[in-house]
């Protein structure tokens, strides 16, 4: 090889070089890009959702005459139906058993002929499991109960496709509550 086709051998090699870091340049940049994006999504969601839960929490005082804040709703789902509590957090917000139990005798009643306007009206009428609850209301025995902190309804049925409506619902209560929900 003469000193001509070295040096042409050598700018080759460097343009390659060169090329190959621009490439792997390239590559990080976009991979810290696609980092950020990734984290501003999550950031957004998180935000986005506990917007929503905050939300929640504002406007169910127009459907829930008791404080959220000082209450908690349990869920639990059961092979058929589920559960859903509502009890107050500590003794010391007694004074809002009365208020719980007249919402949720009240809550039975509804749901027991299908009307379930009070949960779309606080979670909209588009939640999960909400449309079949409304139209299988027949097949589904809703009991009330009083507990010492709280109250209960219980939501039976032997239909399969209802006992999973029911958990759909659940878990979209659970999702929009937030910290003022929790499930057994």
């Amino acid at each position: 090889m003469d000193a001509e086709e070295e040096m042409m051998f050598e700018n080759r090699m460097i343009e390659e070089s060169s090329r190959s870091f621009s490439n792997r340049k390239k590559k990080s940049l976009l991979a810290i890009f696609a980092g950020l994006i990734t984290v501003l999504i999550v950031a957004c969601a998180s935000q986005s959702a506990s917007g929503h839960q905050q939300m929640i929490h504002e406007k169910g005082s127009n459907v829930m005459p008791f404080d959220l804040a000082k209450t908690q709703h349990v869920f639990e789902m059961t092979d058929k139906g589920g559960i859903q509590q509502v009890i107050i957090r500590d003794q010391k917000y007694s004074d809002q058993l009365g208020a719980v139990r007249q919402h949720l005798r009240h809550e039975a009643m509804l749901f027991s002929m299908g009307n379930y306007s009070d949960p779309t009206t606080l979670h909209g009428k588009d939640m999960p499991g909400i449309k079949e609850l409304q139209a299988g209301f027949s097949q589904i025995n809703v009991s009330y109960s009083e507990l010492s902190n709280g109250a209960q309804l219980t939501f039976e049925t032997s239909d399969m496709h209802l006992v999973t409506a029911i958990h759909r619902w659940f878990g979209a209560q659970l999702s929009d509550h937030g910290a003022d929900a929790t499930y057994k």
